[in-house]
């Protein structure tokens, strides 16, 4: 019996060859192409953003293609909702594919573009390999591998199945065909021909040159269970077939590149560019840790969407660790989106990428100050529609009343940037609502003013004598300093400051017993513009209840 005789008895039906396929997916023309390839085992993480991001970045400075493939080999880990989170992920930040496939629909002409739909293709792959001798079923099981692991632990040797431990290399044709028409259960292995001695050079984009040891494992490249490929094969098949140009993956995957460079020199295929990015780290107290899905919300993406940060400062934040000369550019390029940053893979970070939830925040800030208070509005509302049930009723009360506490300070050359995230907005105007202002457990910040009496004589005369809701905003704080004379509290800053002696207090004090009355803050947005948009039956109504 031969190779080929095993290969036709594993894949009875698999006619099509590796040249049929390299036809029905025939060469994009040196265009280059990138592809993000999740597996839909669980939640978005903020790798696959990042990493996202990086593919979305290589694609759009070259004119090229950004492709999307879920990775579903591994299908006892797989979580029924999990494509839906990495479209609604991909789609929420922007970053949406040239090629995918989802539901029924189908975009580009290089799918399936989901792997447990290219089973036949990479059957073929394997046929072929089987038929070369360079690949056989394996019949070792679970349990025999294992005792493997322990012997070579024991003996502080390399683990794997290679050289002598590869025990079903060693059998021949004949013996690998009676044991599968025995009904036994098999993998399918690659056959090995490197020497993990020898070394040779690879190149990575953001490592530069190496040196890396061959590999000499005898892998599994299908499983026994599905009859899917390995991680490893599919990338050869996929990214061969699909011509993906540049491989955007995680750091951790490099100790696999000899597997990959063997099975790609095995089969003569063009070896694509790799880009293995630094990991995500994170500072905790005085050390650093990669960033962990189990201990970190923040590794989650769905951590951003809950707390309402806009799609802008995730971006933002992570193209700070993604090349360290980003922020630079921006800075001198304001009116450009990072879609016109040029990524350059040699200025990423070789000893991981710090992550920082405080840079993010004041990224936000800074974001959310400069947008026009109609898009805050909108967009808080969208979150709140999904999160918050409270805010939404707010915002439903009234929108342009909404949109206009928003807008307070807004339009200015330093706006105020008291807003992080759209999470915190109900914490920061609810007593601008008369039944949350009325319901809420209040602690008045009266600051340097606490004798009620004294705050009352305040209110009282203010009202009665000097407040007119009609004044414009100079009338209005002339006014109060004309309050603060007539109490005799200094009008000016300055003066209080030469002579402090000679004033119960100031401006800013008497400022702050109005702002306290009608708001229960000493810090607010500006008190001319709160009071314009409470109106004065709404103030009296507070300031009489105290």
């Amino acid at each position: 019996m031969t190779n080929k005789d095993l290969a036709d008895l594993i894949f009875p039906n698999i006619n099509k060859t590796v040249k049929d396929y390299e036809k029905i997916y025939p060469d994009r023309g040196g265009k280059v192409t990138t592809r993000i390839a999740p597996s839909p085992t669980g939640y978005m993480h903020i790798g696959g953003i990042y990493q996202a991001i990086i593919d979305n970045l290589i694609a759009k400075n070259n004119n090229g293609v950004f492709m999307l493939r879920i990775e579903d080999t591994d299908q006892k880990r797989e979580v029924g909702e999990a494509v839906e989170l990495i479209h609604s992920a991909l789609k929420r930040y922007d970053l949406n594919p040239d090629e995918y496939e989802y539901h029924d629909k189908t975009v580009g002409n290089y799918g399936p573009y989901v792997q447990s739909e290219r089973k036949e293709i990479y059957h073929a792959f394997i046929k072929h390999l089987i038929e070369i001798g360079r690949a056989y079923p394996c019949f070792c099981k679970k349990e025999t591998l294992e005792e493997l692991r322990v012997m070579q632990e024991h003996k502080k040797q390399r683990t794997g199945y290679y050289g002598k431990y590869a025990k079903c290399r060693n059998l021949t044709v004949d013996e690998m065909i009676e044991k599968i028409k025995a009904g036994e259960e098999y993998a399918i292995r690659f056959r090995s021909e490197g020497d993990f001695e020898r070394k040779f050079k690879f190149h990575d984009e953001v490592k530069g040159d190496l040196e890396l040891s061959e590999n000499d494992e005898d892998f599994i490249i299908m499983k026994s269970d599905n009859h899917l490929p390995t991680y490893h094969f599919a990338h050869l098949v996929d990214d061969y077939l699909m011509h993906t140009t540049h491989i955007i993956r995680g750091e951790e995957w490099l100790s696999s590149a000899p597997k990959h460079v063997e099975l790609f020199n095995t089969f003569g295929f063009p070896l694509p560019k790799y880009v293995h990015t630094p990991l995500i780290i994170k500072k905790e107290g005085n050390s650093i840790r990669k960033i962990s899905k189990r201990k970190d919300p923040e590794a989650t993406m769905s951590y951003y969407s809950e707390n309402g940060y806009p799609k802008e400062a995730v971006i933002e934040s992570l193209m700070t660790i993604i090349n360290s000369n980003y922020e630079q550019w921006h800075s001198e390029n304001p009116d450009k989106t990072y879609l016109d940053f040029e990524f350059n893979p040699e200025k990423m970070s070789s000893s991981g990428a710090l992550y920082d939830l405080e840079k993010l925040g004041s990224l936000s800030r800074d974001i959310i100050a400069h947008k026009k208070a109609s898009e805050v509005a909108s967009e808080s509302y969208e979150w709140a529609k999904e999160y918050s049930p409270s805010l939404k009723s707010m915002i439903e009360s009234d929108m342009d009343y909404y949109t206009n506490i928003l807008n307070i300070e807004r339009e200015q050359e330093k706006p105020r940037k008291d807003i992080v995230n759209y999470s915190m907005i109900e914490s920061l105007i609810w007593y601008m609502y008369d039944d949350k202002f009325e319901n809420t457990t209040k602690e008045y910040e009266w600051k340097n003013i606490t004798d009620i009496n004294e705050i009352k004589n305040i209110l009282k005369l203010y009202f009665d004598k000097y407040y007119d809701e009609n004044d414009d905003k100079e009338t209005w704080f002339n006014k109060v300093k004309e309050l603060c004379e007539e109490l005799g509290y200094a009008s000016n800053i300055k003066e209080y400051k030469q002579n402090p002696d000679a004033y119960k207090g100031n401006v800013a004090d008497i400022s702050t017993v109005i702002r306290v009355a009608i708001t229960s803050k000493s810090n607010t947005p500006d008190l001319y513009e709160l009071m314009k948009l409470l109106g004065k039956t709404r103030i009296m109504k507070r300031v009489n209840s105290l």
